[in-house]
């Protein structure tokens, strides 16, 4: 079960367009990435829920097949006069429409959010599942003390069996140092505790629920990459780390034509005077001017465009983003409509702070964010 219905509004900019799960790395959609690792451990039937922007997970998802699975969809809204009005049922309410419609749950289930990227054992989690003799278990992460505020927190005895849960509490107050990843495993029985037809959510509600009758629910403390999307500025840091290498699973698109720099294909680069230090990846279409830099880790999408003297330093220009002449982006994300900085401040095309931030005698950031 992927959780894609979700808003995402701690995302904008970038999921004004786009659900959560459909924003690009490296050109391909978050989901995109979790569904190939799933399929990696032969998990092959995949729900997913959606609401916000769910044509566009269905349209380029499908069924499927090109993945080796059979996805289905299950659209949490309401007809209102003819339009279709999202409204999510919430995580375990959206699972349990989803049995009471059609039993789909009728084994142990994964339960992942569709906005992170993992590599994960998958196979050692379900084996300790099971061996525990598990009705329902959360994948955790040990995090520093000074950022269990940013998390759910899990508490439980030496055996892994959960006995509460801390929401984002100070470090001082903190009884455990385990964050929730959004990843669970679930037996078929567990959703008869859900009630029909009301929202209600699996980590606020549902949880405390299982530990407060005693049910064999675990936490599972795993070392693995868990890169959440939560915030913009989380999105910038994951690029870096994707670029840099340091994900399993993720290999870097188009051909390596020198240490570190990767290209799709027709694309004009004037290698002779321009300064490109990876690690770099520059997508189809893609044309850089002479004088330009681009310096890594960065990415650059497909159809962009660097005009004479351009610098794009540890950035990430969306598809189709055009960069003036001698300006220079540092740290940023760039997209043909705004920019976001890497704190997660957003400026959008026509906004006056563009020309105080990045101005020139050329029109400032506005000639750099327009179409080519």
């Amino acid at each position: 079960m992927i959780l894609a219905a979700g808003q995402g509004t701690r995302v904008r900019p970038l999921t004004k367009d786009w659900p959560k799960p459909m924003v690009p790395i490296l050109g391909k959609p978050v989901m995109e990435y979790l569904i190939e690792h799933l399929v990696r451990y032969g998990i092959t039937e995949i729900m997913v829920n959606v609401a916000y922007h769910h044509k566009k997970i269905e349209e380029y998802f499908g069924d499927g097949r090109r993945w080796g699975a059979s996805i289905g969809y299950s659209y949490e809204g309401v007809a209102d006069y003819g339009d279709i009005i999202p409204k999510p049922k919430g995580s375990a309410g959206g699972m349990k429409a989803i049995q009471d419609f059609s039993g789909f749950f009728d084994e142990t289930t994964l339960v992942i959010c569709g906005d992170a990227i993992i590599d994960l054992d998958i196979g050692a989690a379900l084996f300790e599942h099971r061996s525990k003799g598990a009705l329902a278990s959360v994948v955790t992460l040990e995090v520093p003390n000074e950022q269990v505020q940013n998390y759910g927190i899990v508490v439980a005895d030496d055996d892994g069996k959960i006995e509460s849960f801390q929401e984002k509490p100070k470090p001082a107050e903190a009884k455990s140092n385990l964050a929730s990843t959004g990843i669970y495993i679930f037996e078929p029985q567990v959703l008869d505790l859900v009630p029909s037809d009301i929202e209600f959510d699996i980590g606020s509600q549902l949880f405390p629920l299982l530990a407060d009758k005693g049910f064999p629910f675990y936490a599972q403390s795993r070392f693995f990459n868990w890169i959440d999307i939560g915030r913009v500025t989380d999105y910038w840091s994951v690029l870096q780390r994707v670029l840099r290498g340091e994900v399993a699973e993720m290999d870097m698109p188009g051909k390596e034509i020198k240490p570190g720099v990767w290209v799709g294909p027709n694309t004009s680069i004037n290698w002779d005077s321009s300064k490109i230090v990876g690690p770099v990846y520059i997508g189809s279409s893609v044309r850089i001017e002479p004088g330009c830099s681009v310096i890594g880790p960065a990415w650059i999408g497909h159809g962009s465009h660097l005009r004479k003297g351009a610098k794009v330093i540890r950035s990430v220009l969306f598809e189709y983003t055009r960069i003036g002449e001698g300006m220079e982006f540092s740290e940023m994300i760039v997209s043909p409509r705004y920019c976001v900085d890497r704190a997660g401040e957003t400026t959008y095309v026509g906004d006056d702070r563009c020309k105080l931030r990045w101005g020139d005698a050329r029109g400032g950031a506005n000639a750099a964010l327009q179409n080519p």
